[in-house]
């Protein structure tokens, strides 16, 4: 008998910075212990955000002493293990006289971007900012001698974009009682309330007095307090600015809303306030010769991604060390922006999608109106929509007077498309309809269609019977380079079974991938693919070990062939086969493509 499970898979993902970690609690309470806060409404309206790590780093551009690194370059003091007084010194040649305030916040406004979060004090311990806190700041120890965050914070508000500071609120390699810096101050026994008392706190409430209003702090890298303390440190600074919204990152679920782990999507919508957050490229500060910048369709496609779950999409520029973004950034972000021209009713004040994914693309929905982000054109040129019972009163493309036909069955709705797309990247079409639209974003059946190239189905839709269950593997590429992979694990014996529902549209042939890693001592175990009546054994194949801070390797395992008779539900399972000792291995999604 198949384990039940409620249909809605929601889910809380702290903050990690690697290691393996189980899908907590299915049913999410929100975004901490403030969701009342009144800046959420502007904040989930927004949808695009613009993340800026601008410091020291910035100047380094990925090189220490003749060497260069890779991924995160704003970790650079730690990762080369940089002396404190030494790295110190790189403040006097810093001098970005290339950046300019107005320049930066109409770009951003090009772009599309509704909010913006800039670096005040990262972990290197320097602020880019006047303090009367500390000397290591850009008006005391550089040459510059200005204020770049004054007239970035004016610059904004002329735009109408919201302004925000991000401050490393525990960690500061500058300071002997600063968190992390343990090459340096190895001997020294720290006393990290005398570092929040004497400039973490004091610089936060400089920032929320002298920059005018702020739309948010996003803290970063808790530690060292306690949840009483860290309310009390909230509390304080709340006086300063009620309507100033605070990033979960501040630790102990005490934030207004959540942050996800760099550059991690949650699979599934989710309730309340959220963030995800990626960078342009595969470093967040500046790194000269890391060129991996997203292009305009992967930005599109992220942004629509992300709000057909509910949540934002906040991404990284990395300015260099004069203050000048990379090329490559403003004419993507530009071109990012003039997609929303047309399509940012689809994106903005929306929420997620009442239809979950499909083989064509995404949804979101606003009141009467469901947005259908069609990144693949079907070869009949007709796009199938399920589960839309509303009565429809129109359907055309966003952006024109181009009005499209349309047959409304009970099941699916099946919508005549023009011969080719305005915009191959995302082409929105809005469906207006009056009564009630049924939420489906959480229906488990999947559809497959010989119209696409193939059908990816995640490993979280399924339904877990016996000991399976899911779990989030965080690792990294390059250093700090996250990336996170929901993948359903325990599966031992045969009645660890996993169950995909799914809704095949066309007779025909499939053939069926599993995408999946192995460990060694998993390897060549024997499993079979159950699918209307047929039977696909195989026998699991190694890929390596799972280590955090390394690439987690996946391999993409065609299993077979599987004929469909006539179109309809069929469940596909995958199920170990007796006599096994170890689990048969973390599968990440199964593929099916029509063979043609």
């Amino acid at each position: 008998m198949l384990r039940k499970i409620p249909l809605l898979i929601l889910f809380v993902c702290l903050f990690t910075r690697g290691g393996a970690q189980d899908m907590p609690d299915m049913w999410t309470k929100g975004a901490g212990k403030n969701t009342a806060h009144p800046g959420l409404k502007w904040f989930q309206e927004a949808k695009f955000g613009l993340f800026i790590h601008w410091g020291l780093y910035s100047k380094l551009a990925g090189r220490w002493n003749d060497s260069s690194y890779y991924g995160s370059g704003e970790w650079i003091m730690n990762r080369a293990k940089a002396p404190a007084a030494e790295y110190a010194r790189v403040a006097q040649t810093f001098n970005p006289v290339g950046f300019d305030a107005q320049e930066w916040a109409k770009t951003a406004k090009e772009a599309g971007i509704k909010y913006m979060v800039i670096t005040a004090k990262h972990h290197e311990g320097f602020s880019m900012f006047d303090s009367k806190v500390t000397d290591f700041d850009i008006m005391d120890a550089s040459p510059y001698k200005k204020d770049p965050m004054k007239a970035l914070s004016a610059a904004c508000r002329e735009q109408g974009i919201h302004f925000g500071f991000y401050y490393s609120q525990f960690l500061d390699w500058h300071e002997p009682n600063g968190g992390g810096n343990s090459w340096d101050f190895k001997n020294k026994e720290k006393d990290y309330q005398e570092y929040y008392r004497t400039k973490s706190i004091p610089q936060l409430k400089e920032l929320l007095t002298n920059y005018g209003p702020l739309g948010l702090v996003w803290f970063d890298m808790p530690g060292g307090l306690t949840t009483e303390q860290t309310k009390q440190m909230i509390d304080s600074l709340r006086l300063l600015q009620p309507n100033c919204l605070f990033s979960s990152r501040v630790g102990h679920d005490l934030g207004d809303y959540r942050d996800f782990g760099d550059s991690e999507l949650p699979p599934v919508p989710i309730a309340g306030a959220w963030e995800s957050i990626y960078t342009h490229n595969d470093s967040w500060g500046y790194i000269q010769h890391d060129l991996n910048f997203k292009s305009p369709s992967e930005i599109i496609r992220l942004l629509s991604n992300v709000a057909s779950k509910g949540g934002n999409l906040m991404l990284n520029v990395g300015p260099d060390g004069n203050g000048k973004w990379p090329v490559y950034s403003v004419v993507y972000l530009k071109a990012t922006g003039k997609w929303l021209q047309v399509y940012g009713e689809s994106i903005y004040g929306t929420t997620y999608g009442l239809i979950p994914a499909q083989p064509w693309g995404v949804t979101t929905s606003k009141p009467g109106k469901l947005f259908l982000h069609v990144w693949q054109m079907p070869d009949s040129k007709k796009l199938r929509v399920p589960g839309v019972t509303a009565k429809i009163k129109s359907i055309k493309i966003l952006g024109t007077n181009k009005m499209l036909t349309w047959k409304q069955l009970p099941e699916e709705t099946i919508i005549q498309l023009p011969l080719t797309l305005p915009d191959t990247r995302n082409t929105v079409l809005v469906v207006e309809y009056s009564g009630q639209q049924p939420d489906l974003s959480q229906l488990r059946t999947q559809t497959v269609s010989s119209e696409y190239p193939q059908a990816e189905v995640p490993a979280v839709w399924a339904v877990f019977n016996g000991r399976t269950k899911n779990k989030l593997f965080t690792y990294s590429h390059y250093f700090g380079d996250w990336k996170h992979d929901n993948c359903a694990t325990g599966m031992l014996e045969a009645n660890d079974a996993l169950v995909f529902p799914l809704d095949i549209q066309d007779a025909g042939d499939y053939k069926v991938i599993l995408d999946y890693a192995c460990e060694p001592g998993s390897a060549s175990q024997q499993a079979v693919v159950t699918v209307g009546g047929q039977q696909l054994p195989f026998l699991t194949l190694v890929t390596g070990t799972y280590e955090s801070h390394k690439p987690m390797a996946f391999i993409q395992h065609a299993v077979g062939i599987i004929h469909i008779d006539k179109a309809g539900k069929q469940n596909l399972a995958v199920k170990p086969m007796p006599g096994n000792k170890n689990e048969l291995c973390w599968l990440r999604k199964i593929i099916l493509q029509p063979v043609k």
